[in-house]
């Protein structure tokens, strides 16, 4: 009777163990699974974002571009508004930029997007009342280092390690990035 009852707890033991590591390593399954699939989500809207601001530059430098700006109501800046041609790219830049604030996952990330809105307003508010080639470099300057800064704050988000320089400011690499037009290869 002791040898059945001892051979019964000996497996009814073996099953919870057994049970509870089974539920165990599907829960680190599930959450390996949505960690990745949150990565994916990130990787595909801060791409979004980023064809969203290079494309809203480049309309904005675009000779035929209608640009007119007004001050902002909250922020001491000038706020760009497009005709008809340009809405689309004003339209895609803000929803990219609402999809961000949606899926990042930090503050910084939230910070270093709004960073470069801001920068790219400022482009198209400066190209309202000067020629592509007249815009300040210094605002590309501010872009560079906005979108270094997002760049960063994005590989981090989805686990990648940092980029250790900037080759939009340091002009190591040609081809890359938004270039005013004086500097255009």
């Amino acid at each position: 009777m002791v040898s059945t009852l001892v051979t019964a707890a000996a497996a009814l033991i073996g099953v919870l163990v057994g049970g509870w590591i089974t539920i165990r390593n599907q829960d680190r399954q599930w959450q390996r699974e949505h960690a990745r699939q949150w990565r994916d989500i990130r990787l595909s809207t801060y791409a979004e974002f980023v064809s969203a601001y290079r494309e809203y530059v480049a309309f904005a430098l675009e000779p035929t571009a209608n640009i007119v700006v007004r001050p902002h109501p909250r922020v001491p800046e000038l706020m760009p508004f497009f005709d008809g041609a340009g809405r689309p790219y004003k339209e895609r830049l803000e929803a990219a930029m609402a999809s961000m604030r949606l899926v990042c996952e930090s503050d910084a990330s939230r910070l270093s997007s709004s960073r470069v809105v801001s920068a790219v307003r400022q482009i198209a508010a400066a190209r309202s009342t000067t020629s592509a080639d007249a815009v300040d470099p210094a605002l590309f300057a501010e872009l560079y280092a906005a979108q270094y800064e997002f760049i960063n704050t994005a590989r981090a988000e989805i686990g990648l390690t940092a980029l250790t320089s900037n080759p939009l400011l340091t002009g190591e690499v040609e081809g890359e990035g938004v270039h005013p037009p004086e500097i255009r290869r």
